[in-house]
Protein backbone atom coordinates (compact mmCIF):
# COMPACT_ATOMS: atom_id res chain seq x y z
CA UNK A 1 0.00 0.00 0.00
CA UNK A 2 0.75 3.83 -0.45
CA UNK A 3 -0.68 6.79 0.58
CA UNK A 4 -1.88 7.42 -2.81
CA UNK A 5 -4.36 4.64 -2.60
CA UNK A 6 -7.96 5.02 -2.28
CA UNK A 7 -8.30 3.24 1.15
CA UNK A 8 -6.55 6.68 2.35
CA UNK A 9 -8.56 9.29 0.44
CA UNK A 10 -11.29 10.11 2.98
CA UNK A 11 -8.63 11.73 5.21
CA UNK A 12 -7.96 15.57 5.18
CA UNK A 13 -4.73 14.41 6.57
CA UNK A 14 -3.76 12.75 3.61
CA UNK A 15 -4.42 15.09 1.49
CA UNK A 16 -2.30 17.95 2.72
CA UNK A 17 0.59 15.36 2.83
CA UNK A 18 -0.20 14.15 -0.98
CA UNK A 19 -0.25 18.09 -1.87
CA UNK A 20 3.13 19.11 -0.22
CA UNK A 21 5.82 17.53 -2.96
CA UNK A 22 3.69 19.73 -5.43
CA UNK A 23 4.05 22.88 -2.79
CA UNK A 24 7.94 22.06 -3.22
CA UNK A 25 7.75 21.92 -6.60
CA UNK A 26 5.94 25.74 -6.98
CA UNK A 27 8.08 27.45 -3.92
CA UNK A 28 9.19 30.78 -5.06
CA UNK A 29 12.69 30.54 -3.53
CA UNK A 30 13.43 34.16 -4.40
CA UNK A 31 10.88 35.64 -2.03
CA UNK A 32 12.88 35.62 0.52
CA UNK A 33 15.84 37.63 -0.51
CA UNK A 34 14.59 40.80 0.36
CA UNK A 35 13.98 40.21 3.85
CA UNK A 36 17.62 38.86 3.62
CA UNK A 37 18.93 42.23 2.67
CA UNK A 38 17.40 43.99 5.94
CA UNK A 39 18.09 41.12 8.01
CA UNK A 40 21.63 40.73 6.92
CA UNK A 41 22.38 44.51 8.76
CA UNK A 42 22.06 42.76 11.79
CA UNK A 43 24.51 40.12 11.60
CA UNK A 44 22.27 37.33 13.72
CA UNK A 45 19.02 36.06 13.54
CA UNK A 46 17.07 34.91 16.24
CA UNK A 47 14.36 32.19 14.85
CA UNK A 48 11.17 31.29 16.99
CA UNK A 49 7.97 29.76 17.06
CA UNK A 50 6.03 26.72 19.04
CA UNK A 51 5.86 23.41 18.14
CA UNK A 52 5.88 22.53 14.59
CA UNK A 53 6.58 25.80 13.58
CA UNK A 54 9.95 26.02 15.09
CA UNK A 55 11.31 22.19 15.21
CA UNK A 56 12.17 21.45 11.84
CA UNK A 57 12.24 25.07 9.91
CA UNK A 58 14.49 26.22 12.43
CA UNK A 59 16.68 23.59 12.97
CA UNK A 60 16.70 21.95 9.73
CA UNK A 61 18.12 25.63 8.74
CA UNK A 62 20.64 25.84 11.01
CA UNK A 63 22.08 22.46 10.65
CA UNK A 64 22.65 23.39 6.61
CA UNK A 65 24.15 26.48 7.82
CA UNK A 66 26.65 24.75 9.72
CA UNK A 67 27.60 22.00 6.79
CA UNK A 68 27.54 24.31 4.17
CA UNK A 69 29.61 26.82 5.94
CA UNK A 70 27.91 29.69 6.11
CA UNK A 71 29.03 32.30 8.25
CA UNK A 72 25.85 34.11 9.36
CA UNK A 73 24.89 33.94 12.89
CA UNK A 74 21.61 31.46 13.71
CA UNK A 75 19.67 30.98 16.80
CA UNK A 76 16.47 28.93 17.46
CA UNK A 77 14.40 29.31 20.59
CA UNK A 78 10.73 28.97 21.54
CA UNK A 79 8.78 32.47 22.11
CA UNK A 80 8.61 32.25 26.10
CA UNK A 81 11.91 31.53 26.77
CA UNK A 82 13.16 33.93 24.23
CA UNK A 83 11.78 36.92 26.30
CA UNK A 84 14.49 35.89 28.61
CA UNK A 85 17.31 37.13 26.29
CA UNK A 86 19.12 40.54 25.10
CA UNK A 87 17.93 40.55 21.69
CA UNK A 88 18.25 44.26 21.17
CA UNK A 89 20.40 43.78 18.21
CA UNK A 90 19.16 40.41 16.69
CA UNK A 91 16.71 40.08 13.79
CA UNK A 92 13.90 37.88 15.37
CA UNK A 93 11.26 35.68 12.27
CA UNK A 94 8.66 34.26 14.27
CA UNK A 95 6.74 31.67 12.23
CA UNK A 96 2.83 30.88 13.81
CA UNK A 97 -0.01 29.27 11.19
CA UNK A 98 -2.94 30.61 13.16
CA UNK A 99 -0.86 34.38 13.85
CA UNK A 100 -2.64 34.26 17.07
CA UNK A 101 0.17 32.08 19.15
CA UNK A 102 0.04 33.32 22.65
CA UNK A 103 4.13 33.23 23.16
CA UNK A 104 5.62 34.43 19.71
CA UNK A 105 2.96 37.48 20.30
CA UNK A 106 3.97 37.85 23.95
CA UNK A 107 7.57 38.52 22.50
CA UNK A 108 7.11 40.78 19.64
CA UNK A 109 4.40 43.08 22.04
CA UNK A 110 7.89 43.25 24.66
CA UNK A 111 9.96 43.96 21.65
CA UNK A 112 8.02 46.33 19.92
CA UNK A 113 7.42 48.35 23.00
CA UNK A 114 11.63 48.37 23.55
CA UNK A 115 11.66 50.31 19.91
CA UNK A 116 12.51 46.98 18.21
CA UNK A 117 12.62 47.68 14.89
CA UNK A 118 14.04 44.33 12.98
CA UNK A 119 10.87 41.55 13.54
CA UNK A 120 9.37 39.48 10.63
CA UNK A 121 6.66 36.59 10.58
CA UNK A 122 5.49 34.27 8.83
CA UNK A 123 1.90 32.72 8.94
CA UNK A 124 -0.81 30.92 6.74
CA UNK A 125 -3.33 33.95 6.97
CA UNK A 126 -2.86 37.54 6.41
CA UNK A 127 -3.46 40.25 7.90
CA UNK A 128 -3.21 38.33 12.05
CA UNK A 129 -2.23 39.57 15.30
CA UNK A 130 1.57 38.78 14.73
CA UNK A 131 1.58 40.13 11.56
CA UNK A 132 0.50 43.77 12.79
CA UNK A 133 3.36 43.61 15.34
CA UNK A 134 6.12 42.98 12.51
CA UNK A 135 8.04 45.24 10.24
CA UNK A 136 7.55 42.77 7.56
CA UNK A 137 4.89 40.15 7.20
CA UNK A 138 4.67 37.11 5.19
CA UNK A 139 2.06 34.57 3.93
CA UNK A 140 2.34 30.93 3.36
CA UNK A 141 0.88 29.51 0.40
CA UNK A 142 -0.03 26.12 0.22
CA UNK A 143 -3.74 26.87 1.99
CA UNK A 144 -5.40 26.20 5.20
CA UNK A 145 -4.45 22.76 6.83
CA UNK A 146 -7.51 20.66 6.83
CA UNK A 147 -6.14 18.48 9.95
CA UNK A 148 -5.28 19.00 13.32
CA UNK A 149 -1.43 17.97 12.76
CA UNK A 150 0.32 20.25 10.42
CA UNK A 151 2.22 18.83 7.41
CA UNK A 152 2.53 20.91 3.99
CA UNK A 153 2.80 24.09 5.79
CA UNK A 154 5.81 23.18 8.15
CA UNK A 155 7.79 22.41 4.72
CA UNK A 156 6.88 25.32 3.26
CA UNK A 157 7.61 26.99 6.27
CA UNK A 158 11.22 24.96 6.45
CA UNK A 159 11.41 25.99 2.66
CA UNK A 160 11.05 29.99 3.48
CA UNK A 161 13.99 29.37 6.34
CA UNK A 162 16.22 27.66 3.91
CA UNK A 163 15.58 30.19 1.41
CA UNK A 164 16.16 32.93 3.77
CA UNK A 165 19.55 31.85 4.93
CA UNK A 166 20.83 30.94 1.26
CA UNK A 167 20.01 34.65 0.49
CA UNK A 168 21.78 35.53 3.83
CA UNK A 169 24.64 34.03 2.38
CA UNK A 170 24.24 34.77 -1.15
CA UNK A 171 23.98 31.34 -2.31
CA UNK A 172 20.35 30.67 -4.86
CA UNK A 173 20.79 27.26 -5.04
CA UNK A 174 17.48 26.19 -3.78
CA UNK A 175 16.05 26.97 -7.00
CA UNK A 176 17.43 24.81 -9.20
CA UNK A 177 16.87 22.51 -6.53
CA UNK A 178 13.03 22.45 -6.10
CA UNK A 179 12.17 19.78 -8.75
CA UNK A 180 14.04 16.97 -7.84
CA UNK A 181 13.62 17.31 -3.98
CA UNK A 182 9.90 17.26 -4.94
CA UNK A 183 10.02 13.87 -6.79
CA UNK A 184 12.17 12.39 -4.17
CA UNK A 185 9.30 13.88 -1.35
CA UNK A 186 7.15 11.85 -3.58
CA UNK A 187 8.72 8.93 -3.68
CA UNK A 188 9.49 8.78 0.13
CA UNK A 189 5.68 9.28 0.90
CA UNK A 190 4.48 6.78 -2.16
CA UNK A 191 6.88 4.08 -1.60
CA UNK A 192 5.04 1.14 -0.46
CA UNK A 193 6.33 0.23 3.89
CA UNK A 194 6.61 -3.46 4.34
CA UNK A 195 3.86 -4.73 6.46
CA UNK A 196 6.01 -6.15 8.85
CA UNK A 197 7.63 -3.03 9.99
CA UNK A 198 4.23 -1.30 10.20
CA UNK A 199 2.92 -3.95 12.97
CA UNK A 200 5.87 -3.85 14.48
CA UNK A 201 5.49 -0.25 15.22
CA UNK A 202 2.06 0.11 15.46
CA UNK A 203 2.35 -3.01 18.25
CA UNK A 204 5.19 -1.11 20.57
CA UNK A 205 4.63 0.91 23.91
CA UNK A 206 6.13 3.62 22.68
CA UNK A 207 7.62 4.87 19.51
CA UNK A 208 11.31 6.53 19.55
CA UNK A 209 13.22 8.17 17.32
CA UNK A 210 16.95 8.76 16.75
CA UNK A 211 19.29 11.04 14.49
CA UNK A 212 20.42 14.55 13.79
CA UNK A 213 19.69 17.65 15.97
CA UNK A 214 18.29 19.17 12.74
CA UNK A 215 14.62 18.96 13.71
CA UNK A 216 13.91 15.99 11.73
CA UNK A 217 13.09 13.25 14.58
CA UNK A 218 11.82 15.84 17.22
CA UNK A 219 9.04 16.91 14.46
CA UNK A 220 8.31 12.92 13.83
CA UNK A 221 8.16 12.52 17.74
CA UNK A 222 5.33 15.04 17.83
CA UNK A 223 3.77 13.83 15.09
CA UNK A 224 4.01 10.34 16.45
CA UNK A 225 1.65 11.92 19.12
CA UNK A 226 -1.14 13.48 17.26
CA UNK A 227 -0.97 10.41 14.58
CA UNK A 228 -0.84 7.76 16.28
CA UNK A 229 -1.93 8.30 20.13
CA UNK A 230 1.49 6.60 21.45
CA UNK A 231 4.32 8.14 23.47
CA UNK A 232 7.69 9.44 21.72
CA UNK A 233 10.99 10.16 22.35
CA UNK A 234 13.62 11.29 20.43
CA UNK A 235 17.70 10.09 20.89
CA UNK A 236 19.94 12.90 19.62
CA UNK A 237 22.95 11.72 18.02
CA UNK A 238 24.08 8.40 19.34
CA UNK A 239 22.09 9.11 22.88
CA UNK A 240 20.48 6.11 22.14
CA UNK A 241 23.30 4.14 23.64
CA UNK A 242 24.45 6.52 26.55
CA UNK A 243 22.39 5.11 29.23
CA UNK A 244 18.52 5.44 28.23
CA UNK A 245 18.23 1.54 27.57
CA UNK A 246 18.34 1.03 31.39
CA UNK A 247 14.21 1.76 30.99
CA UNK A 248 13.59 0.55 27.39
CA UNK A 249 12.25 -2.63 27.42
CA UNK A 250 11.18 -5.20 24.19
CA UNK A 251 7.70 -3.63 23.82
CA UNK A 252 9.67 -0.26 22.34
CA UNK A 253 10.61 0.09 19.02
CA UNK A 254 13.30 2.62 17.80
CA UNK A 255 12.92 4.17 14.37
CA UNK A 256 16.68 5.62 13.54
CA UNK A 257 16.51 8.31 10.85
CA UNK A 258 19.85 8.02 8.93
CA UNK A 259 21.72 5.59 10.94
CA UNK A 260 25.95 6.40 11.20
CA UNK A 261 27.17 3.39 9.31
CA UNK A 262 30.20 3.52 12.07
CA UNK A 263 27.46 3.53 15.07
CA UNK A 264 25.06 0.71 13.70
CA UNK A 265 27.22 -2.17 15.49
CA UNK A 266 27.11 -0.62 18.53
CA UNK A 267 22.48 0.32 18.74
CA UNK A 268 22.63 -3.22 17.52
CA UNK A 269 24.44 -4.64 20.55
CA UNK A 270 22.63 -2.32 23.21
CA UNK A 271 19.52 -2.05 22.11
CA UNK A 272 18.44 -5.28 20.17
CA UNK A 273 20.42 -7.76 21.81
CA UNK A 274 20.78 -5.88 25.21
CA UNK A 275 17.37 -4.85 25.29
CA UNK A 276 15.71 -7.13 22.92
CA UNK A 277 13.84 -4.21 21.09
CA UNK A 278 13.22 -3.89 17.86
CA UNK A 279 15.35 -1.36 15.95
CA UNK A 280 14.33 0.00 12.23
CA UNK A 281 15.85 2.38 9.96
CA UNK A 282 14.85 5.42 7.27
CA UNK A 283 18.12 5.85 5.39
CA UNK A 284 19.24 6.15 1.86
CA UNK A 285 20.92 3.45 2.09
CA UNK A 286 20.75 -0.35 3.11
CA UNK A 287 21.69 -0.67 6.99
CA UNK A 288 21.57 -3.76 9.23
CA UNK A 289 18.13 -2.79 10.41
CA UNK A 290 14.89 -3.38 8.47
CA UNK A 291 14.79 -0.24 6.23
CA UNK A 292 12.63 1.99 4.53
CA UNK A 293 14.78 3.19 1.92
CA UNK A 294 14.74 6.83 -0.11
CA UNK A 295 16.08 8.74 -2.44
CA UNK A 296 19.62 10.17 -1.59
CA UNK A 297 18.94 14.12 -1.28
CA UNK A 298 22.39 15.85 -0.25
CA UNK A 299 21.99 18.35 2.55
CA UNK A 300 18.25 19.12 2.10
CA UNK A 301 17.63 15.28 3.24
CA UNK A 302 15.67 16.07 6.06
CA UNK A 303 12.84 16.91 3.77
CA UNK A 304 12.56 13.47 2.22
CA UNK A 305 13.44 11.75 5.40
CA UNK A 306 10.41 13.80 6.99
CA UNK A 307 7.84 12.58 4.60
CA UNK A 308 9.14 8.94 5.17
CA UNK A 309 8.31 9.54 8.46
CA UNK A 310 4.91 10.87 7.81
CA UNK A 311 3.97 7.82 5.74
CA UNK A 312 4.90 5.23 8.43
CA UNK A 313 3.21 6.79 10.97
CA UNK A 314 -0.24 6.99 8.78
CA UNK A 315 -0.08 3.63 8.10
CA UNK A 316 0.56 2.66 11.89
CA UNK A 317 -2.27 4.70 12.65
CA UNK A 318 -4.59 3.45 10.05
CA UNK A 319 -3.31 -0.24 10.84
CA UNK A 320 -4.80 1.14 15.01
CA UNK A 321 -7.84 2.32 13.62
CA UNK A 322 -7.49 5.74 14.44
CA UNK A 323 -9.17 9.17 13.26
CA UNK A 324 -6.29 10.70 11.74
CA UNK A 325 -7.81 14.33 11.20
CA UNK A 326 -9.52 14.50 15.08
CA UNK A 327 -7.03 14.20 18.04
CA UNK A 328 -9.08 14.25 21.12
CA UNK A 329 -7.55 16.74 23.31
CA UNK A 330 -4.49 18.50 20.74
CA UNK A 331 -5.58 21.86 19.22
CA UNK A 332 -4.60 23.15 16.18
CA UNK A 333 -3.76 26.42 17.87
CA UNK A 334 -1.79 25.32 21.23
CA UNK A 335 -1.35 28.00 23.04
CA UNK A 336 -4.03 31.13 21.33
CA UNK A 337 -3.25 35.23 22.39
CA UNK A 338 -6.38 36.31 24.16
CA UNK A 339 -5.14 39.67 25.01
Amino acid sequence: MNLEDSKYSAFGLVKDMLATPDVVAGFDASRAQGVADAIRKTGKLLLTGEGSSRIFPAKHAIATSLRRGYDFRLHTEAGKQSQEYQLADWAVFALSNSGRTAEVIQLFNTLKAAGHKSLFSLTAFADSKLESLANQGFVLGCGAENAVAATKSVVEQALFYQSLIEHLNRDTRLSTELGKLAANMRSALTTPIAKDIVHKVAAARTICFAGRNDGVCEELALKTNEITRKPSDFFEGTYGAHGVEEVLTKDDVLVWVEPFADQEEKFATVLEQGVGMNVIAIASRPTRFPTIQIPESGDLRGFVQLLAGWSLLVEVGIELGINLDKPQRARKVGNEFTG
